[in-house]
């Protein structure tokens, strides 16, 4: 590494530092003043979007930088057929970062998209300043020690981070952070990927949910910025040159269709696995216990199978150019490289076993994402379907498939077809292969909505019901809270009282629904409704004659506290009620919804929602 590249680190570092930096309160009171004289809202979020750009691309610089450094250092420590220091070292890699996030970041940095979606569901968009360069450290020590994910979701969550302190440093509004996280994202993608439009359909696909004419322009200068200064700092050649490949024919449509089917089954094991392999690390508690599994277990993978060292970029690279020699090095298992059948043996093996490789780097306490994974697996995938058709004499282009794999895999793994699409044709500079991209993507996501509805960033939130979703009913209720409906001012009345303390009940209260809770627990045992008994408490001489327990109903359904808001109206929906009781997990009494209440609320998030 020569001084220029050095120099050019330190000013990298210089610039992203002075950014980030915080400014005095009296000076951003000023700025604020005088921003609001002389430049309208539409024109500052251009700016901002502007500056977002920058930032995110030279994030990306300073994170590729770094991570390159790392690689070439360990792989420089030996030259024999096997290397022995992937045994450990990307362990100790795990560890530094583990470390790093839990004594001075002290907060959840991974799955970084996940936790954007998280924002955005809230209505909050506003993810917290440390992640601005926090993901960036953790991730390129991580990858650069032989981790086994990719840099491209940290820098997802850096470049939203970067588009949401900038708008909360103006005192911008909610609709306003939310558009700059994907002005964040967008650009997050165009630096380190060069890929501006890639960047745009993934904020469409994935993160944002209204994408009209207003909120597509920040998005455009923000990605075509990044990408603009990702050129300046590393060159115009794109991340994978694709030249060697043959063009599309009719006749090879029904091959592309197998590998569509076949890369949409392989993401959903991708999707599944990964899911599955994450929660078991979570149950175990010791952070310690975790990198011992994680460390032993990513250690003994890589040594096996070296291409699973690192973001595997440079086993796309091989694959691409119809040369999968370089994936055997330093492998055990070099010998299988001499027939067809054990070339994809080795692959399938590798796909098999990239997940656990993945989980292990994320779960013993590393920092990562999945776009390379899903990347890495793709092209694997479309390598060894092409190599299995050629073994039948059903000459197909290796480079093609494996082309092709790299977005079906993407596209159903993140369901985001039209990410998948341009996101490869950017990557390799494939564009005379978008009918072969485009028919792998939507087969390989047609295949997977049928068994999973949700991609593996969004299926965490949308079991717990905080998904915001492109159903903007649904959307619009995932934003409401149970507290915000919830009615505590109903009288209670007990089990054992009589109609007259009833009627005495009555003649304080303003409300025709009274919940019966015993007096001792708070436990809800049925409500009493002012219809129920109009008809008797006029009655002097039934008032000793009834108890509240004779008069009272079982509600037609019950309400739990931290229902999400559109499990609560499916219930509304299945009992036809108009009120129900809210009860916690034990059953005690804490008020009512009533659906009026939620229309109302439902009518003021729908106007805020909506991009005026």
């Amino acid at each position: 590494m020569d001084i220029q590249e050095i120099s050019c680190i330190f000013v990298a570092v210089f610039f992203y530092n002075a950014i980030t930096m915080e400014i005095k309160q009296q000076h951003i009171s000023n700025s604020l003043n005088w921003r609001v004289k002389h430049i309208s809202d539409k024109k500052f979020v251009y700016v901002l979007a502007l500056i977002t750009g920058f930032g995110c691309a030279l994030a990306a610089f300073i994170l590729k930088t770094v991570v390159h450094l790392i690689q070439g250092f360990v792989t420089s420590l030996t030259h024999n057929d096997v290397n022995w220091w992937y045994l450990f070292l990307p362990a100790v890699g795990i560890a530094i970062a583990s470390f790093y996030v839990r004594r001075f970041v002290k907060d959840d940095i991974s799955h970084g998209v996940t936790r954007i979606l998280y924002a955005i569901s809230q209505h909050k968009a506003i993810i917290k300043i440390h992640n601005m360069w926090s993901s960036v450290i953790a991730s390129a020590v991580t990858i650069g020690f032989g981790g086994s994910v990719g840099a491209e979701a940290p820098m997802v969550l850096t470049g939203s981070a970067i588009g949401s302190n900038l708008g909360r440093l103006f005192r911008l509004d909610q609709h306003t952070l939310m558009l700059l996280v994907g002005c964040g994202a967008a650009g997050a993608l165009g630096g380190i990927f060069k890929a501006p439009i890639a960047g745009v359909t993934f904020v469409m696909e994935v993160l944002l949910i209204d994408f009209t004419m207003s909120s597509i322009v920040p998005i455009l200068i923000t990605s075509v910025t990044a990408t603009t200064f990702a050129y300046m700092f590393t060159g115009s050649e794109c991340l994978f040159p694709f030249s060697d490949y043959q063009p599309f024919t009719l006749h090879r449509v029904p091959f592309v269709i197998v590998l569509g089917l076949v890369c949409g089954f392989v993401s959903l094991y991708f999707t599944r696995g990964m899911n599955l392999l994450e929660g078991l690390f979570r149950r175990l508690s010791n952070p310690i216990v975790k990198w011992l599994i994680g460390g032993v277990m990513l250690g003994t993978l890589i040594f096996l199978f070296p291409p699973l060292y690192g973001e595997g970029y440079d086993s796309i690279a091989s694959l691409l150019t119809n040369d999968p020699s370089m994936l055997f090095s330093q492998s055990p298992f070099h010998s299988l490289l001499d027939t067809s059948w054990g070339i994809v043996l080795f692959l399938g093996l590798i796909v098999f076993f990239k997940i656990f490789a993945t989980a292990a780097t994320n779960g013993a306490g590393g920092t990562g994402g999945i776009f390379a994974p899903s990347l890495f697996v793709g092209c694997l995938t479309g390598y060894a379907v092409a190599q299995v058709f050629n073994i039948f004499n059903i000459p197909v282009p290796f480079t093609n498939f494996a082309f092709a794999g790299m977005a079906g895999l993407m596209s159903a793994v993140m369901h985001a077809p039209l990410t998948g699409i341009f996101l490869i044709a950017e990557l390799t500079g494939g564009y005379d292969l978008f009918m072969t991209l485009m028919i792998t993507s939507v087969v390989a996501y047609l295949t997977i909505i049928v068994f999973e509805p949700h991609s593996l960033y969004a299926m965490r939130l949308a079991k717990k019901g905080e998904l915001l979703t492109h159903h903007k009913d649904r959307a619009v209720l995932t934003l409401m809270k149970m507290d915000n409906v919830i009615e505590t001012d109903l009288l209670t009345v007990s089990p054992e009282m009589s109609l007259g303390e009833l009627v005495k009940v009555i003649s304080k209260s303003h409300r025709n629904i009274f919940p019966v809770v015993e007096n001792y627990t708070n436990r809800l045992v049925g409500i009493v409704t002012l219809d129920e008994v109009r008809n008797i408490m006029f009655q002097p001489r039934l008032y000793d004659r009834f108890t509240v327990y004779k008069l009272m109903s079982i509600p037609p359904g019950k309400i739990l506290q931290d229902m999400p808001m559109d499990k609560v109206m499916d219930i509304f929906e299945s009992t036809g009620a108009w009120n129900l009781p809210v009860v916690d997990e034990k059953g005690a009494y804490i008020g009512f919804v009533s659906k009026s209440k939620i229309f109302n609320i439902y009518r003021d998030v729908l106007v805020n929602f909506s991009e005026e």
